[in-house]
């Protein structure tokens, strides 16, 4: 399950992750009173999950609470691709002298932890890591030995990051390990780790999706269900313990038993409709493990 900012945030502090102080809303009045309550300027911050945000229009200044409503006027109910904005986070506004990137992440393919890190964080990753991959360390992390203080030194040095912020980022490095290991997720994302003008380290966003498999651990991640949002058919399918995602434009159903089989057969299904007008397979859907009638 992929989190709003808000609600990844929300876990970090709770682990000590220094974060800023802000609201989650639903409407522009909620907006000009949480930023009266700030008594700063703000940032109005659309929520929704997915990047690219900035450039959408999704993240605006405010300096008054008025500006804060008419900000939050314009973002709300934007269409951000494809991602219609509910509610905006109105949180204060900081200022950056340097922006950092920094995440933990399951790495399937090579069967363990992975931290990546860089001293030029804002931009989006995946760029960094085409234009510039030596940029962008990756450290793989041992799950049995964790990360302390000396490995999240080790990490941000081979990343680069500045020596006077080296001491307070590797806390906040900890702390994420901490919200890594203790939420069962399987990606925790800063971009960016900023440092203030007091070279104090701050997590600007953040970006946390959880295992599913560990909800059984974790009763009070499904308050972090946004149930607008959620797909009716895949929520009823997950209700019944089976393993269900719906796709866009298609045609053919899929049911197989098993999630390999099922892949081969969406794969199968969507180049054999390459014959017939661009059929596509209209869902996923695993019963394997046992399902009943």
């Amino acid at each position: 399950m992929d989190l709003y900012e808000y609600q990844a945030k929300d876990l970090f502090a709770a682990h000590g992750v220094p974060v800023l102080p802000g609201k989650t809303v639903e409407t522009a009045e909620d907006a000009k009173a949480a930023a009266a309550e700030l008594g700063t300027a703000v940032v109005v911050k659309a929520q929704v999950k997915v990047g690219g945000r900035g450039k959408a229009g999704g993240v605006k200044l405010a300096e008054t609470p008025d500006e804060a409503a008419e900000k939050a006027t314009a973002i709300l109910g934007l269409d951000i691709k494809g991602h219609t904005v509910h509610r905006v986070l109105v949180t204060t506004a900081s200022d950056i002298a340097e922006e950092y990137y920094f995440s933990f992440l399951l790495d399937r393919s090579n069967r363990t932890f992975l931290a990546m890190a860089s001293a030029e964080g804002g931009m989006e990753i995946e760029q960094l890591a085409v234009e510039r991959p030596d940029a962008l360390a990756r450290i793989p992390i041992d799950a049995i030995v964790g990360v302390d203080k000396a490995k999240a030194v080790d990490i941000l040095t081979q990343a680069k990051f500045p020596a006077v912020v080296i001491d307070d980022a590797a806390d906040a490095v900890v702390k994420l390990w901490e919200t890594f290991v203790s939420e069962d997720a399987t990606l925790v994302e800063v971009n960016p780790l900023v440092r203030d003008p007091q070279d104090k380290i701050i997590a600007l966003d953040g970006k946390v999706t959880l295992d599913d498999n560990a909800e059984f651990r974790h009763p009070d991640h499904a308050a972090l269900v946004d149930q607008r949002t959620e797909n009716a058919l895949e929520a009823k399918a997950k209700a019944k313990g089976l393993n269900y995602v719906k796709l866009d434009d298609g045609q053919v159903g899929i049911i197989g038993n098993g999630a390999g089989l099922v892949m081969s057969t969406l794969d199968v299904v969507a180049y054999a409709g390459e014959k017939h007008g661009g059929v596509k397979p209209a869902n996923f859907l695993d019963i394997g493990g046992g399902a009943s009638a």
